[in-house]
């Protein structure tokens, strides 16, 4: 596709900036140095935005904030817009709440906590969340849903064929991965009038390049990941929903758009220097015949397998445990998502069940993967392992292996 953006921007959540210093402020500073460098080295010199969705502050104090407008100074360029909004983790109680966040963000980077601004004819609209009490601190109560739908109308009463970029620190609840317990619904009402719009949210910590990141159906949502660690929306996972090594994260999204009004977007990974493979492409955002990024997509049909060669092995065998190997599955479309095994007595009988991720969420993804199995009594067993889409499709081919304890 012959694209040549008019506009280019990033879209980054879930900071986490401390009071100390920590790898977040090294991440943050390296993000920015980044987007220096890829706009020198494209055709289109420039970064219009940097778009922040809340909880870029670890507990919203006085330090963090100062903290992380002084990185942000430091590293953006003057002709780079700074669009930022707060959440529930500025919203810390010890550091004043709602209220005290709502006006360090005002006092100390110049902010309100609800932005419409046009950059390059485009519609950015960026809400900060608020506290209610009963219902928690990432919420949007009347008012703030007014100031919506007002501000979506005035956007598309311009061009109903625009892109309206949209920021938000929950997801909209069913969207894209991560929203159904991270999410919160206060605005789908509004925002599913306008299918041009893009709607750019965190609060999950859902890898970027988990193909569930970005979704499509009255309108597109994307997950915008995290610098500080993953953790994701499934809990049948032997080691729940925060897997190992879940803070070697710092990834966002850098999103473009042409003349034309096509978008496209793209998923970096920081820490390997390098861009996810994946490249999700809107061309007509305000059509929703066009949508393709939903559970039925292209690949999505595809199941993993393992190749003829794959053997599972097992090691370290000790007082009811042992360490599972397996090698990673194929996948002919996106990647493996995790690992099921069974396991099987004497008897046949199951009398346990593991599932561990792929660590696709890695750029550097392991060839093989190590689990430590505990609990078992003495005695014989049986496993079978499988691997699994993003889509529930199974492997139909299973590796098996036994084990004496």
């Amino acid at each position: 596709m012959d694209f040549k953006p008019v506009l280019r921007f990033a879209a980054m959540s879930d900071i986490h900036i401390k009071d100390e210093p920590s790898v977040e402020r090294e991440r943050l500073e390296k993000a920015l140095s980044f987007l220096s460098s890829y706009a020198d080295a494209s055709d289109y010199r420039r970064v219009d935005a940097v778009c922040i969705t809340g909880d870029f502050a670890n507990s919203g104090s006085e330090l963090q904030m100062q903290t992380t407008r002084d990185i942000l100074s430091r590293g953006l360029r003057p002709e780079t817009e700074l669009i930022i909004t707060v959440a529930g983790h500025e919203f810390n109680e010890k550091n004043g709440g709602c209220p005290a966040a709502y006006e360090r963000l005002d006092r100390i980077f110049g902010s309100s906590p609800d932005v419409h601004k046009v950059i390059n004819g485009f519609h950015f609209i960026a809400m900060s969340a608020e506290s209610i009490p009963g219902k928690g601190r990432n919420n949007y109560g009347p008012e703030k849903q007014e100031w919506l739908k007002n501000a979506l109308a005035k956007a598309a009463g311009e061009d109903e064929e625009r892109p309206i970029f949209f920021f938000q620190h929950p997801h909209p609840t069913n969207t894209c991965s991560g929203s159904i317990c991270w999410g919160n619904n206060d605005l789908y009402e509004y925002l599913s009038v306008y299918p041009q719009v893009i709607s750019f949210s965190g609060h999950s910590h859902v890898p970027v390049n988990d193909p569930r990141s970005i979704d499509q159906k009255d309108f597109t949502s994307c997950g915008t990941g995290s610098l500080s660690y993953f953790e994701l929306d499934e809990f049948d996972k032997i080691y729940g929903t925060v897997p190992p090594r879940a803070h070697n994260c710092a990834q966002f999204l850098l999103v473009e758009a042409d003349a034309q009004k096509r978008v496209r977007i793209l998923a970096y990974d920081l820490l390997s220097d390098s861009f996810f493979p994946q490249e999700w492409s809107i061309p007509t955002a305000w059509e929703r015949s066009s949508f393709i990024y939903n559970s039925s997509r292209p690949g999505s049909e595809c199941a993993p397998y393992f190749l003829p060669d794959a053997r599972a092995e097992i090691s370290n065998i000790e007082n009811g445990a042992f360490d599972l190997t397996v090698p990673q599955a194929a996948a002919d479309a996106f990647y493996v998502n995790a690992y099921y095994v069974r396991i099987r007595g004497e008897d046949g009988k199951t009398v346990k069940t593991v599932s561990f991720w792929s660590e696709y969420y890695f750029a550097d993804m392991p060839k093989t993967l190590t689990q430590r199995i505990d609990g078992l009594a003495p005695g014989k067993y049986e496993l079978e392992i499988w691997a699994e889409g993003f889509w529930k499709k199974k492997s139909k081919n299973r590796l098996r292996v036994t084990v004496e304890l």
